[in-house]
């Protein structure tokens, strides 16, 4: 596996040189068009062509557990290692309006196959399938801005699915096709992205935001965004996977969707930028609820067991999984960033598609290394606290298992609670490597099990 992952990676490096002419080109088209801005800026780009490619390994010693379900984190020493590598591609179409595709590779696997945490350690691995190295469609949309009024325009800077443009402060931007929700949501400055900030999965996001996706982390859909200088408001609808955790979408969405909310405040504090979200969802599927499917296994039948595959037999649509989320990150010096996290859902309805947490809490703080003089080196550190419903509890003591947690029973429930710290150093403008480590206290809400040291050493290049 690994010589593939080493071929596909060179792959990509001749790739990208290849990418590199194109832009070029691109851009020698946009001068010829348009020539320079009177505004001093560039002119106006019509391509985007990026590329990024990150490798995480993982290691874990041995560490103490009274028992070992089929899901469970394992006790013996392990190692893992994945491998992620995007294209992006960006076509401006016309004025405010642009066309993005990424395709992307992927392979490896997480430790223990990224079972046994609520809060997995890798935000770059999957949940299920082949851990051999695969290409795929990771994004293909349309976006359009809408000037509401007469404004000020603000500068986008060329960026991966952003094309260097000049686009109105106060609009509309509608993005409809595949994507990532978190694409859009819960964009913590400070923590929200695994291949350069925390990696654990409950600091990616709001970790009980059960966001629809499929099993690599996209879906189809449509939003709206309102966006004002001081504000924003955005809206979506987009499909769910057809059985818990699954690669493949329920065609069937008027019955099953999933649906998000967010107000997004903007802010400062003595000239330091701040930021408040307050997030919503409700999702529709055909998803069992936990107490159904515990009372179903006490008298001998698995067959509610969310992670199965296909349709889950006998299940009718209806079944809605809420909640709420609120998201917090705060500049306080040029150098030193704080943020804060806390989420929560009705705990009743089976996880579906992101990652089996009812309550979550975290908070932490990154810093930049302009103390010893490394200015594009960065310090993190953090805290989650993972929780889940009593209903949610109930169906792994029964022994009861979902397509990340499950040790076969859990006479001893307790809050996962997860401290993660990196340091990142930039060698190159071009490449990043990071040391992570992650102390782990009952994985997956078993004092029975742990607590688990990971250590983790992250590769990133992007350009």
């Amino acid at each position: 596996m690994y010589k593939k992952l080493a071929k596909i990676f060179i792959a990509f490096v001749l790739l990208c040189s290849f990418t590199q002419k194109v832009k070029a080109q691109a851009d020698d088209e946009d001068n010829h068009y348009k020539g320079l801005l009177a505004n001093g800026f560039d002119s106006l780009q019509k391509w985007s062509v990026h590329f990024q490619f990150t490798d995480v390994w993982q290691t874990h010693p041995p560490f103490n557990a009274q028992y070992t379900g089929k899901n469970s984190l394992l006790t013996n020493s392990e190692n893992a290692m994945s491998v992620t590598s995007t294209l992006y591609f960006g076509r401006k179409l016309w004025k405010n309006a642009s066309f993005f595709i990424d395709p992307e590779i992927a392979g490896g696997r997480g430790l223990s196959s990224v079972f046994g945490m609520a809060g997995a350690s890798n935000g770059e691995t999957f949940r299920v399938g082949s851990p051999a190295p695969a290409l795929y469609m990771a994004r293909c949309f349309f976006e359009q801005h809408i000037a509401l009024r007469k404004s000020k325009t603000e500068h986008i800077d060329n960026d991966q699915n952003k094309i260097s443009s000049n686009i109105p402060e106060s609009r509309i931007t509608i993005t409809v096709g595949k994507f990532s929700l978190a694409d859009f949501f819960d964009d913590n400055a400070y923590s929200h992205d695994p291949r350069t900030e925390f990696m654990n999965w409950s600091l990616m996001d709001n970790g009980a935001w059960d966001y629809p996706a499929n099993t690599r982390g996209y879906t189809w859909g449509a939003t709206v965004e309102l966006i004002e200088p001081g504000y924003a408001v955005r809206l979506s609808t987009a499909m769910v996977p057809k059985n818990a955790n699954g690669p493949n979408f329920d065609t069937h969405i008027q019955q099953a969707n999933g649906n998000t909310a967010e107000f997004e405040k903007k802010f400062k504090i003595k000239n330091h930028a701040g930021n408040l979200r307050f997030l919503g969802y409700a999702n529709f599927s055909s998803a069992p609820s936990y107490t159904d499917a515990t009372n179903a296994l006490k008298k001998g039948d698995s067959s509610l067991v969310p992670v199965v595959s296909g349709q889950v037999p006998g299940i009718r649509y209806g079944a809605l999984k809420y909640g709420f989320g609120i998201s917090f990150n705060q500049e306080l010096t040029k150098n030193v960033g704080i943020f804060a996290r806390a989420s929560w859902n009705n705990g009743q309805t089976a996880t579906w598609a992101f990652t089996p947490i009812d309550q979550s809490a975290s908070a932490g703080i990154r810093i930049r290394g302009d103390i010893i003089k490394r200015h594009d080196d960065i310090f993190g550190l953090a805290f989650v606290a993972n929780g889940a419903s009593i209903a949610h509890r109930d169906y792994l003591n029964a022994g009861g298992y979902d397509f990340m947690l499950g040790d076969g029973k859990l006479p001893h429930y307790g809050l996962e609670q997860i401290i993660e710290t990196f340091y990142k150093v930039k060698l190159v403008n071009w490449l990043w490597v990071t040391a992570d480590y992650q102390l782990v206290m009952n994985p997956a809400y078993n004092k029975d099990r742990g607590p688990a040291s990971i250590f983790s050493i992250r590769t990133h290049v992007e350009f």
